[in-house]
């Protein structure tokens, strides 16, 4: 009982150390995914939405703290009621989601590992069982450390998760695990795998009054793309911002479009308060919140390879 336990209290860490480190360095897209779980088509919660940021990131970081608590046994009893009642909450969501199908992707792992509904149900229902193991048996859950070292070393990561969080809210996330990220070429992702499902890159359009400008702007070799996806929540201080950059991109022979899904009425009316040197061309909503974690961010293309990102506050750190 002593080694199913040890192994227990392993794997239940572990797992939740990896699923909290996933999504600790894109909180960004649990807030995305938080705010559609409140959506009226889902569990009907909208007033919940404006909070969808900050309840996100108080459950990454108490799913990678307590990861940690219970590799390093501190306060046991807590650490184990507190994981029983996160997975259940999770065992619920993901039930909810796999029943009534209504969200395809439950982002337990972010972006770097993606399970339908019932896989995450199934993996929770597993986890439940091994947490109860340790409840039953949290005698057998001892620190690893003795006197204060357990508890030094929960506040240092709760303050280095803090930082983490704190960091790639003012910039990017620390790793891009989306078809998306730096280096991937978009005219790759487009393609069709040969089972016939969807490609990565799917919904990329860039449309203006006439056509849809992404085909020929994937082909250009100095591309830069000023992703709005929603001028209402735009920080709109990064403007200024974006106008100096955009202007020493076009001085230096770069093909400058703002990507947006807002109206274009309220799109022009910005152009003309900040002069922005470029045209707003449409893009899906969705589609630019996958891009980039960023409103407004600066994403470089050269003939369709993501070659650089950056938040508006880092635009002077972009090599042209």
């Amino acid at each position: 009982m002593k080694i199913l336990v040890q192994i227990s209290r392993i794997l239940v860490g572990a797992l939740f150390i990896f699923s909290g480190f996933v999504k600790l360095v894109d909180p960004i897209g649990s807030q995305y995914k938080f705010q559609e779980y409140f959506s009226e088509s889902v569990l009907n919660m909208e007033f919940l939405i404006p909070y969808a940021l900050p309840f996100a990131v108080m459950l990454i970081v108490a799913e990678i703290l307590l990861g940690v608590m219970i590799l390093i046994g501190y306060k046991p009893k807590f650490t184990v009621w507190s994981l029983l009642i996160l997975t259940l909450i999770f065992l619920f969501l993901t039930w909810y989601s796999a029943f009534y199908n209504k969200v395809t992707d439950c982002g337990c792992f972010g972006d770097a590992i993606k399970l339908t509904p019932w896989e995450t149900f199934y993996k929770n229902v597993i986890l439940i069982v091994l947490i109860l193991l340790l409840l039953i048996k949290v005698e057998y859950i001892k620190p690893i450390f003795k006197g204060k070292i357990p508890k030094i070393i929960t506040f240092l990561s709760l303050g280095v998760f803090l930082f983490i969080v704190q960091h790639v809210l003012t910039h990017l996330p620390i790793i891009d695990f989306r078809a998306y990220a730096v280096g991937k070429d978009l005219k790759e992702g487009m393609k069709y795998p040969e089972d016939g499902s969807i490609p990565p890159v799917h919904d990329f359009m860039l449309e203006d009054a006439q056509q849809d400008l992404a085909p020929i702007l994937l082909e250009k070799e100095k591309v830069m793309l000023i992703a709005v996806y929603n001028l209402d929540k735009a920080d709109k201080s990064g403007f200024p911002a974006i106008k100096e950059i955009a202007e020493k991109a076009i001085a230096k022979g770069y093909t400058v479009y703002g990507a947006s899904a807002s109206f274009t009425d309220d799109l022009l009316l910005v152009q003309k308060k900040y002069n922005l040197p470029f045209e707003f061309l449409f893009c899906d909503e969705t589609t630019i919140k996958t891009m980039i974690r960023a409103n407004p961010g600066v994403i470089i293309l050269d003939k369709g390879t993501v070659t650089q990102k950056k938040n508006w506050v880092d635009v002077d750190d972009l090599e042209l």
